[in-house]
């Protein structure tokens, strides 16, 4: 057994009763002959990588099958090895691990929001369905962070900017605050190598005085806290440099002047000792105001409970301390991977809670625009949160500056949907009404109300946004300019006889082909309507113009444009329906465009009233994007 194998055996074996120790040296045993002779860019063996990848998941005591499917997870994607190789030697659960892993893979897109959106969303949905899958995922980003240094520089900005939108606040989110501050310094590190240069030698200057002095205040904290018996461990709390250099930004201030550089962190074994240790500093030291903030009994979303306090010691010295019971220690060290163990239970109420917000996330359909899609996952991540209560006391977390509307969303659609009115701590309040943390809120439905525009003014989540959106039929940004490019197009083959500006009327939305008249609006533009348009009476007749068609369309032979998300089957599903509508087929050319087909189907029909119904019925299909008669070259 190998230095690598025995260390991971070791450990695992001592925080794991259950380790599955014959499977996981299986497991790598068979990763490390299949990466046999395969080289990384730094030059070390690729069987590396694997290895730092499961070591620091031992960090978060991963189960058996996890560090088994970390050790295994570039064996698809890298090697000959196929999934029902997998799947033999391993079993399902391992295989659906590496396979969750293998399909959060890189992808080609036209610009950089395209891809970063899809990415995510791949991440996402993988998360939602087995929390191991980015947990590894995170890990294996982290080393890969680690040795980032042997990549061109291009390669290494792109690397770090997606690491600190992405993997960092998504670690964030789920509490491994560690790996969230080492995935954050590292992105700075390539980012911005200057300041990350000037903070690390500013930091390293002082370091010997600061260690000291941080040595002597943990003694006279643990002497005081045993005179006033309150069983505690005193600990010192390095800062990152990514926190530091956040304030310096925020603050527009130098280095120096970011004076809480020295944490401490007090560990109790019960709540009433976190508040008799928070009293005992008080008492000590002077506390700065506005500088507590009780985690405890309002929890962050993503389950990390401490209390903060800020104090200026006798000598002006400012400290900033935190305090909590063991196991909020546990969850802030370990975040969500602390409730995910090798105890084989199923997953709590609370596990489920924590990673909702994934789940909320996927409401955004694959065709929403990628930047407005990149931008609401950054709001809700970055957003400070509050934490109000229903009448039962549960508790729901929200963005700052929510309002009853959001709340009611949060709880269920339907309850959002049929909001008329809303209590908070008992009085009633107007919708927009701005909730604070500790409120305790009811929502007063009615089967009359529904949702207005006017909500989509003050509502924060984007859950409630998107459904308040789905309610009122408003599009999307991308779909919207879809029906843009569209309109576009068929006016491209539209000749006015004034060549004046031109567009499409909505009330009737001509498409290609169809019998069009024109018509002067009041301010000189022309408006094309269908001949048959039930508004066309209303237009004076002195003012039509004449307009034409560039081509008229060949209906004999038709192309429609068929746009589907990637899935089994549906090519059959498509020809399906055009088959039993009687119509032949002359061809079918396909395009894949990141994670959509585009189908270009020709058809032999000579009636354009049978292609549209043919238009229709595809648009209801399940995956299927949007169905339209192809533009003129």
């Amino acid at each position: 057994m190998d230095d690598d194998l025995k260390f991971i055996v070791d450990v695992a074996s001592e925080y794991n009763p259950r380790f599955k120790k014959e499977l996981v040296i299986k497991a790598y045993n068979f990763a490390k002959e299949a990466h046999k002779g395969q080289k990384r860019i730094s030059g070390e063996d690729y069987f590396v990588h694997p290895v730092e990848t499961a070591k620091i998941l031992l960090e978060l005591k991963a189960d058996s099958y996890t560090l088994c499917a970390a050790l295994l997870h570039d064996v698809i994607e890298e090697t000959s090895v196929t999934k029902e190789e997998v799947v033999k030697m391993f079993g399902d659960e391992i295989a659906g691990l590496v396979e969750g892993l293998t399909h959060i893979e890189k992808i080609h897109f036209k610009n950089k929001e395209d891809y970063t959106a899809e990415n995510l969303r791949k991440i996402l949905l993988a998360t939602s369905k087995d929390i191991r899958i980015i947990l590894i995922r995170l890990s294996d980003r982290l080393h890969n962070m680690r040795t980032l240094k042997y990549l061109r520089p291009d390669q290494q900005k792109r690397i770090a900017q997606e690491t600190l939108t992405i993997y960092a606040p998504i670690a964030y989110k789920l509490g491994l605050m560690k790996i969230k501050g080492d995935l954050e310094d590292l992105s700075l590190r390539f980012l911005k190598p200057e300041v990350y240069k000037k903070i690390t030698e500013r930091i390293k200057e002082k370091r010997e005085a600061r260690e000291k002095y941080a040595e002597r205040v943990m003694e006279f904290l643990k002497e005081k806290l045993k005179e006033e018996n309150i069983p505690a461990k005193v600990t010192g709390r390095a800062k990152y440099f990514y926190s530091i250099y956040r304030k310096m930004t925020k603050r527009n201030v130098p280095i120096d002047e970011i004076y809480d550089l020295i944490g401490i962190r007090i560990v109790t074994q019960t709540i009433p000792q976190c508040y008799a240790a928070l009293g005992l500093v008080h008492k000590i030291w002077r506390p700065m105001p506005g500088k507590f903030k009780d985690y405890i009994s309002v929890p962050k979303a993503n389950g990390y409970q401490s209390l903060h306090t800020t104090v200026v010691t006798e000598d002006g010295r400012v400290l900033e301390v935190q305090i909590r019971t063991e196991e909020m220690d546990l969850i802030a060290e370990e975040g969500i991977a602390a409730h995910w163990r090798y105890t084989g239970r199923e997953r709590d109420k609370r596990f489920d809670q924590k990673i909702n917000w994934l789940k909320q996330l996927l409401y955004w359909k694959s065709s929403e625009d990628a930047k407005e899609f990149i931008e609401t996952f950054k709001f809700d991540l970055f957003e400070k949160e509050i934490v109000v209560f229903t009448p039962k006391g549960d508790p729901i977390s929200l963005p700052e500056e929510s309002t009853p509307v959001d709340f009611a969303f949060e709880i269920h659609t339907n309850l959002g949907k049929q909001c008329s009115k809303a209590k908070v701590n008992g009085n009633i309040v107007p919708l927009n009404y701005i909730l604070k943390s500790g409120d305790i809120v009811e929502i007063v439905t009615s089967n009359k109300a529904k949702p207005s525009r006017q909500w989509l003014t003050f509502v924060k989540t984007s859950k409630a946004r998107q459904r308040i959106k789905q309610e009122l039929g408003i599009e999307s940004v991308r779909s919207s300019k879809l029906k843009e490019r569209e309109a576009q197009g068929v006016l491209r083959n539209i000749i006015v006889e004034s060549r004046r500006p031109a567009k499409l009327s909505k009330c009737c939305s001509p498409e290609y082909g169809d019998e069009i008249k024109a018509f002067l609006t009041k301010d000189g533009k022309v408006t094309i309507h269908k001949a048959d348009c039930e508004n066309i009476h209303t237009l004076e007749k002195k003012k039509e113009i004449g307009v034409r068609w560039r081509v008229i369309p060949k209906l004999d032979s038709t192309d429609i444009i068929v746009v589907v998300r990637d899935r089994v089957g549906m090519l059959s599903n498509i020809l399906t329906v055009i088959s039993k509508m009687g119509i032949h087929i002359t061809s079918v050319k396909s395009e894949m465009r990141g994670g959509r087909f585009k189908l270009v189907i020709g058809l032999k029909t000579k009636e354009k009233s049978v292609v549209k119904q043919i238009l229709d019925n595809l648009r209801v299909l399940k995956d299927v994007i949007d169905a339209k008669i192809s533009d003129l070259p």
